[in-house]
C-alpha cells in the first residue's frame, strides 16, 4: 500500500470532517474547504484521527493523493497558508487600495490586482506582499499570478520574487 496513504491525519481542535457519498468537507476556524470524494478511497475517523485506505490495489495511488490533499485542507482550515513576495527594483512598490493590490512596477501605469474570494492580501512594507488563505493551491496560484506581472530578470535581479528565492545572475555582454 502507499506509504503516504498509511500515515494518519490528526484533527486539531475545532476542525470537523464530514464525508458524504460524493463530497468530503473539512470545516475549521479559517473557513470551509470541500473536495469531490475520490473513487475507491475509504475514510475512517476515530479519536480525532483520520485514516484513509484504498478499496483495492488499483486505487492505491489515489489514496496517497487524497491523503496529501486532505492533510493540506486540515492544516488550511486550522492555521491557514501564507506566501511572501518581495519587490526588488528602484521604484517598485506595492500598496493596498481597499481590498485590491496596487503595484508600481516600472510600467507607464499602475497595475491593480483584485484578490479572489478566500484570499487575503497585505503589504507590511512597500516592498513586501503577503498572500494568505485556507486553500494551499489557491494561495500558490495567486502568488504566481502576482509574480508573473514582473518576473525577476537574470541581469540585475529586478522584479517580484518569492521570499528566499535565489535568482541565478548572468554576466552582462562584454564589448
Amino acid at each position: 500500500m502507499s506509504r503516504v496513504a498509511k500515515k494518519p491525519i490528526t484533527m486539531p481542535k475545532g476542525v470537523e470532517f464530514k464525508a458524504t457519498a460524493d463530497q468530503v468537507t473539512v470545516k475549521g476556524p479559517k473557513g470551509t474547504l470541500s473536495l469531490a470524494k475520490p473513487a475507491g478511497v475509504e475514510f475512517k475517523i476515530e479519536d480525532g484521527v483520520l485514516q484513509l485506505s484504498a478499496a483495492d490495489a488499483a486505487n492505491l495511488p489515489m489514496a496517497g493523493t487524497a491523503r496529501a490533499i486532505l492533510a493540506n485542507m486540515v492544516q488550511g482550515v486550522a492555521e491557514g497558508f501564507t506566501r511572501k513576495l518581495e519587490l526588488v527594483g528602484v521604484g517598485y512598490r506595492a500598496a493596498m487600495q481597499g481590498k485590491d493590490l496596487a503595484l508600481s512596477l516600472g510600467f507607464s501605469h499602475p497595475t491593480v490586482y483584485v484578490a479572489p474570494e478566500g484570499i487575503t492580501l497585505a503589504t507590511p512594507t512597500q516592498t513586501e506582499i503577503l498572500v494568505s488563505g485556507a486553500d494551499k493551491q489557491q494561495v500558490g496560484e495567486v502568488a504566481a499570478k502576482i509574480r508573473a506581472y514582473r518576473k525577476p530578470e537574470p541581469y540585475k535581479g529586478k522584479g517580484i520574487r518569492y521570499s528566499g528565492e535565489k535568482i541565478i545572475m548572468k554576466e552582462a555582454k562584454k564589448a
